[in-house]
């Protein structure tokens, strides 16, 4: 399917059934987002990187007008719904402060039978987690997590983040964390090591005097 929508760039990646907190300040935007809302329409927020509009983004749903101020600033939250194809951008729209897209939206696998990959996939990214220190919530149970709903919890780049989002088998995005994580694991462990012998140095130790037979 080939069709129009209105678009708001930033530079991030969203995946789909992602939720996202905006606040909407510029006079554009929230005209798109005053006409989306109203009209129960949707709108893309391709991926801005290095100063480019990507060729991917994600289509997304207004869940909820937070809050409108006086000047008509508004939070907003919205939810990611299907990976999209910039196939033409439209940055001028009659009568239309905002730019669109001619877009379409490829096949993109979300289920995938094999639990055992994702598995290693969450054990690695709780590790991940355990070493630098910090505690994140995935908000759903284990069985139920998929690729997107980890990928912004592996420490992957804005880039690599990207380049997750333009994959679109669940298998493949499962096998992109798992290889991310396997560079990542060892650099982080060598670093703690690393950590323990700096704290070392300066202090008395007791160590073993060589013995001569």
């Amino acid at each position: 399917m080939t069709n129009f929508i209105p678009i708001f760039p930033l530079n991030i990646v969203l995946y789909p059934g992602e939720t996202l907190n905006l606040h909407i300040f510029e006079a554009r935007y929230k005209e798109l987002v005053n006409e989306c809302f109203l009209g129960k329409k949707p709108f893309g927020i391709p991926a801005v990187i290095n100063g480019n509009v990507s060729e991917f983004g994600t289509l997304v749903n207004i869940l909820e007008i937070v809050q409108q101020y006086e000047n008509g600033e508004m939070d907003i939250i919205t939810q990611g719904a299907q990976v999209f194809r910039i196939l033409e951008i439209i940055k001028k729209i009659p009568d239309k402060l905002y730019s669109g897209a001619i877009v379409n939206y490829p096949e993109n696998t979300e289920s995938y039978p094999r639990k055992d990959l994702i598995q290693v996939v969450i054990k690695a990214i709780r590790e991940l987690h355990r070493m630098l220190g910090i505690t994140k919530d995935f908000r759903k149970p284990d069985e139920e997590l998929n690729a997107y709903d980890l990928g912004h919890h592996a420490g992957l780049s804005l880039e690599e983040e990207y380049e997750l989002l333009g994959l679109f088998r669940e298998e493949q995005r499962q096998e992109y964390l798992k290889r991310h994580l396997g560079k990542v694991l060892p650099v982080i462990a060598e670093m703690e090591v690393l950590k323990e012998r700096v704290k070392l140095n300066g202090h008395f130790k007791n160590l073993s005097s060589f013995r001569f037979e």
